[in-house]
């Protein structure tokens, strides 16, 4: 028979008692560490997007990197797919400021923003901005301010049509080729232009970058590319010095392309394989056909681009390579 120091609520062994307590306990562990290895198990957010809009500069628009980032996709096996639509322009700013020796006024990402979000009504929206918004110039508080306002501004209009939004450092600017060139412009000079740059514009692109950095609690993620993309070339230039990834220091080649792209890829939880090329190439003739046809539909300013097809025309030719990639 138990004694009174041996029982509790009536008849109930307190050992009993003890013995429900730990078992409780453990299950609850165990259910919290299974809930925890599910979540960790889960893509990352524009992983589970329908739609992922890409916005930015000519890098953006070349599309290289958004092609590999859909070639990790789809090696991955993610399914369903996210459906990922490159709207890249070349020659934008998000900061609407153009130096004065270019031949017609960069066109602002704001000027067709709105009409792009609606008409595509993305989940994400990821962005990469900074290389043409400090217009080749010295670090300056104006041209800076601009920039952040114009950033902030993106923030606030993906988020008022409750996409998510992935913003992006620029990548760096590599002086080296134009060094070569002879085409680097010291401090002081009167003017500068995506010709003929400021010796130090990778001190701008650092700035710029590290306060994108700065802005994660305003943005679902944030990813620095400028610091992998740094970091690749250095490595490389320890048994090659004269390793570049960019004819002018501002647009990578495939190899600059690749690196970016699997610099996304990480931070979206996807470890990079290698590529089949002939996928990869029907992923960007796939994602061209798109690009062409959608910014034709929403419009933009800058002059000099081709026209796309029609937007039913070219989903149906899009079907049919999709069918190729299957």
């Amino acid at each position: 028979m138990p004694t009174s120091l041996d029982t509790m609520n009536g008849n109930r062994p307190l050992q009993f008692t003890w013995r429900f307590a730990i078992l409780f306990a453990i299950a609850m562990i165990t259910f919290s560490t299974e809930r925890a290895i599910a979540r960790a198990a889960e893509p990352a957010f524009p992983l589970q997007a329908k739609r992922i809009v890409f916005l930015g500069d000519s890098n953006t628009f070349a599309g290289g990197f958004v092609s590999v980032v859909e070639g990790q996709i789809i090696a991955s096996g993610i399914e369903p797919r996210p459906e990922i639509i490159n709207l890249g322009l070349s020659s934008e700013t998000c900061s609407g400021l153009s130096e004065p020796a270019h031949p017609f006024p960069r066109p602002d990402v704001h000027e067709r923003l709105a009409r792009t979000l609606t008409r595509l009504q993305p989940d994400v929206v990821v962005a990469c901005y900074g290389m043409n918004d400090g217009i080749y110039y010295p670090l300056a508080e104006d041209r800076f301010a601009a920039y952040r306002t114009g950033i902030n501004k993106l923030i606030e209009a993906v988020h008022n049509t409750d996409a998510k939004l992935v913003l992006m450092t620029p990548p760096p600017f590599d002086p080296l080729p134009l060094a070569k060139q002879g085409k680097l412009i010291p401090d002081g000079a009167p003017e500068y232009s995506w010709m003929q740059v400021y010796e130090n514009y990778d001190d701008v692109m650092k700035a710029y970058a590290e306060w994108i950095v700065q802005q994660s609690d305003r943005a679902e993620m944030v990813i620095d590319l400028y610091t992998p993309v740094t970091a690749y070339m250095q490595s490389k230039r320890v048994s090659d010095p004269n390793f570049v990834m960019s004819g002018d220091g501002v647009h990578v080649d495939a190899e600059g392309h690749r690196v970016i792209g699997q610099a996304i890829t990480r931070a979206w939880g996807i470890t990079p394989t290698q590529l089949d090329p002939k996928q990869l190439g029907i992923v960007r003739k796939r994602q061209q056909l798109i690009r062409d046809a959608w910014l034709s539909d929403i419009g933009h300013t800058r002059p000099g681009v081709s026209p796309g097809l029609p937007i039913e025309e070219a989903i149906e030719q899009a079907a049919e390579l999709d069918n190729e990639l299957k």
